[in-house]
């Protein structure tokens, strides 16, 4: 039992491992073999593994980071929409404005028009940042 417990944990570091990278590069061009070569296993492994500790895919997960970094700047900075679409990694204006809807549930312009950085100041930090946090695909 000893070695099976091991070897979870040792894959479980590896997974952190390339979501970490996906944590602190996503706005750089990471694709499925990059970070299967972070986590020192292969392309399918790394998929399926992902997703079972996770709970989403690699590509859903970096996709959700992106859009969660695009919240902000949509509302903290004057970065026109598709600014902000290629600064946090996407390359067609059209995957990010349709991906941040399926996120979010409005569109990027709808979003930053929505809310105001008066509005979100008046809220304690620890909140605002909970209830502005998509919570997954729909």
């Amino acid at each position: 039992m000893a070695g099976m417990s091991r070897a979870v944990e040792q894959s479980n570091r590896a997974m952190l491992r390339a979501r970490d990278a996906m944590d602190r590069s996503y706005a750089e061009p990471l694709d499925i073999p990059a970070l299967a070569r972070i986590a020192h296993v292969s392309e399918a492994h790394f998929i399926r593994t992902f997703r079972a500790t996770f709970g989403e895919t690699p590509h859903r997960y970096l996709q959700r980071r992106r859009v969660e970094r695009a919240m902000y700047l949509l509302v903290q900075s004057d970065l026109d929409v598709t600014d902000v679409c290629y600064a946090v990694g996407f390359s067609s204006l059209g995957t990010f404005s349709r991906t941040f809807r399926q996120i979010v549930g409005e569109s990027p312009s709808g979003y930053r028009r929505s809310r105001t950085p008066a509005a979100t100041d008046a809220v304690p930090n620890c909140f605002a940042k909970s209830w502005m946090r998509p919570s997954s695909f729909g």
